[in-house]
């Protein structure tokens, strides 16, 4: 009888301990280990309806306690699929996909509110028009274990997360439109603010990280005046806005969201929104529909994003960022003949082309293919990386990962691909299917006790790990996480410093 009192107390004190109380309403997850574990805790109202294409609305109150121990539907797009260097451990999962997307999860150790744990909160890449915070190597176990509250959010993608359009813009209120993946990104952070000490983290010590689309995310947050006092460090991982590519301003997103309505036969926005999501998604993938992504609109984000963080008018807040050798595959083409890189290079450049030739050089066919490569690297993710570093007034720090992973049967070697990274700074390779050797373990073990000590205390470095210097202009410091793991003085200065100087033509 006493046993089974016993046994009875403990899982109702399980049971207390993984109930929250929000401030919408009691949430209860599921206890693995020593974690608690929340998936599917919706952070604003379903964006269906009337609400598609609206800034995100507050989450309506329950009674009762809701379940929230499975992901939620992810945002619509096409139906995911592994395809190139990405396994199925990097892709949303296939089903469900709806309109109704936005929701976060949160992993937590704490057992108290008072325990103020670092909060570190995910975003997902997927250019823009995929993803879900559902994927395998998205996880936030592990690090939840090294002592930090984890949470990964959805946000809206594609057509239903980044169309303007001027009937947008009108029906507003803040003369806009597009965007709307952001301001989901920014509800988000206002959940955790109203809500994370509830989970025992501190909310006056948040970080934002992502990779990729994430990190043009974390750019865009970092920018925005509507997400300032919501987070306090970042930490984008390959790719940034600073370059000024991928991205156009609210006249030119309009126009795009005009064309798409006639592709769509559609007379109005309210005939748009009659639609299936679906069948928008369809539309979409029309090579008439172009694509839906960053929209300088002057609310979510200033119209020039280069002069606004020049002025120093961004959120100041310590960063860590940094790219991997194979992003620059992302740029396109690089197979490139040497007259024609020559070429180029002097339309481009004009009387400057001989000093980018200096420092971009190439004499054979072979060489310019190299160099297109190399430019397409710095230009997605180097330059944007140093800018930031340099434009902020808080301690920087940046890195080059070049480690590649080991072979997969039957897989092919595409090198430190574009993504692999992410299991090793968030430690989770164990998710990812691959035969690791003792030396990805100790990587993903430096990896990611840095990107956690950088959540709890704005530096990476901490007993036991290589000195991960400070970046700055002179010294051009970058931790190179490869092979092995060391500082390297100076790398791509010469390119950082001319690309910078001559920002306006690229």
């Amino acid at each position: 009888m006493k046993k089974l009192l016993f046994l009875t107390l403990i899982s109702l004190s399980s049971l207390a301990q993984n109930i929250v109380a929000t401030v919408n309403g009691k949430v209860e997850g599921y206890i693995k280990e020593n974690l608690r574990i929340f998936k599917g805790i919706p952070f604003a109202a379903p964006p269906i309806g009337e609400f598609r294409w609206k800034a995100p609305q507050p989450v309506k109150n329950w009674t009762g306690v809701k379940k929230c121990n499975s992901f939620s539907a992810s945002p619509i797009q096409n139906k995911p699929a592994p395809f190139y260097c990405w396994s199925e451990e990097f892709i949303a999962k296939p089903e469900p996909l709806s309109e109704d997307c936005l929701y976060l999860n949160v992993w937590t150790t704490s057992k108290s509110t008072k325990e103020k744990q670092p909060v570190m909160v995910w975003i997902y890449g997927g250019g823009l028009s995929s993803g879900s915070a559902n994927c395998d190597i998205y996880d936030g176990e592990e690090m939840a274990k090294k002592g930090v509250v984890f949470v990964s959010v959805n946000y809206r993608v594609g057509v239903l997360g980044f169309m303007a359009h001027p009937e947008l813009t009108k029906e507003s209120g803040y003369h806009a439109s597009g965007n709307y993946g952001f301001l989901d990104q920014i509800a988000a952070l206002k959940w955790v603010q109203k809500n994370i000490a509830a989970f025992g983290g501190d909310p006056s010590n948040v970080t934002i990280l992502g990779q990729s689309a994430g990190a043009f995310s974390v750019n865009a947050l970092i920018a925005s005046p509507l997400a300032k006092g919501l987070f306090h460090k970042a930490i984008p991982q390959s790719g940034g806005l600073l370059s000024r590519m991928l991205s156009q301003n609210l006249t030119e997103a309009e126009k795009q969201g005009v064309k798409f309505m006639e592709l769509a036969k559609a007379n109005s926005i309210a005939d748009l929104r009659k639609i299936s999501a679906d069948e928008m998604q369809r539309l979409s993938n029309d090579r008439n529909a172009g694509r839906f992504g960053v929209t300088y609109d002057n609310y979510v984000l200033p119209s020039d994003i280069l002069a606004y963080f020049k002025a120093g008018k961004h959120n100041q807040v310590p960063i860590m960022t940094g790219w991997v050798t194979g992003d620059g595959g992302l740029m396109g083409n690089s197979n490139i003949s040497l007259e024609n890189y020559l070429k180029e290079v002097r339309e481009k450049y004009a009387d400057k082309a001989e000093t980018f030739l200096s420092i971009f050089p190439a004499t054979n066919d072979d060489e310019a293919k190299a160099m297109k490569a190399k430019q397409g690297l710095i230009n997605f993710a180097g330059l944007p990386s140093h800018l930031l570093a340099t434009l902020t007034n808080k301690p920087a720090y940046l890195y080059q990962f070049s480690h590649v992973p080991p072979d997969k049967p039957d897989f092919p070697n595409y090198g430190a691909f574009h993504t692999s990274e992410v299991p090793y700074a968030l430690h989770t390779l164990h998710l990812w299917n691959r035969p690791w050797q003792q030396f990805d373990k100790d990587l993903e073990n430096t990896m990611s006790s840095y990107w956690v000590n950088f959540a709890k205390t704005g530096n990476p470095n901490g007993a036991g790990l290589p000195e991960w210097k400070a970046y700055d202009k002179s010294s051009g410091n970058i931790m190179s996480l490869g092979d092995k793991i060391e500082n390297q003085k100076g790398m791509f200065k010469k390119e950082f410093d001319f690309l910078e100087a001559n920002i306006g033509g690229e």
